[in-house]
């Protein structure tokens, strides 16, 4: 297997296309990590969710990482780190045009609403979260992709082997 330095625009055509990740966030030294959807912009993603364990610890912490992957085989697949910052999109005047960009990106993407709204449904209550949106802004991007080996393809290395069976 090759693994080999994808440059930023194969990492961000990766983000943009895929649209599901993993956000790791942390506090008091914990790390967190839970699956996301995202909506890609330039230099930032756009996410939708309702306030939970995530969301106050990246109110506390706003330095986050976002991994994005892709597994065709054990011999081929690509991943992307993001190191960002959280920005949280409130309700308000003053972020209502950063509120419409979010809302146009995610709305490209099916159900882009689903996980925030059964999220809240499953919480119930009288006083469930309004959902809110949110920002990660792009810090640095970095991308890694395996392929075959053609020598090791050739001696059939790059095939996947199962366990040796017993008799």
């Amino acid at each position: 297997m090759l693994i080999s330095e994808m440059s930023g625009d194969d990492c961000r055509s990766m983000i943009a296309r895929l649209g599901f990740g993993r956000l790791a966030c942390s506090f008091r030294n914990q790390p967190y990590i839970v699956p996301i959807y995202f909506a890609h912009a330039p230099d930032r993603l756009y996410g939708f969710t309702t306030v939970g364990q995530k969301v106050e610890w990246m109110r506390s912490n706003p330095l986050v990482c976002v991994e994005v992957d892709e597994i065709l085989s054990h011999f081929h697949w690509s991943s992307v780190v993001i190191r960002g910052r959280y920005e949280e999109l409130p309700d308000t005047p003053e972020y209502e045009h950063a509120r419409q960009q979010a809302q146009l990106q995610l709305e490209r993407r099916s159900l882009w609403w689903q996980t925030a709204y059964a999220a809240s449904q499953t919480r119930g209550g009288a006083d469930t979260p309004n959902p809110l949106f949110y920002c990660i802004h792009f810090e640095d991007v970095t991308g890694r992709r395996a392929t075959a080996d053609p020598v090791e393809s050739a001696v059939g290395l790059s095939r996947s082997v199962g366990p040796a069976r017993e008799s």
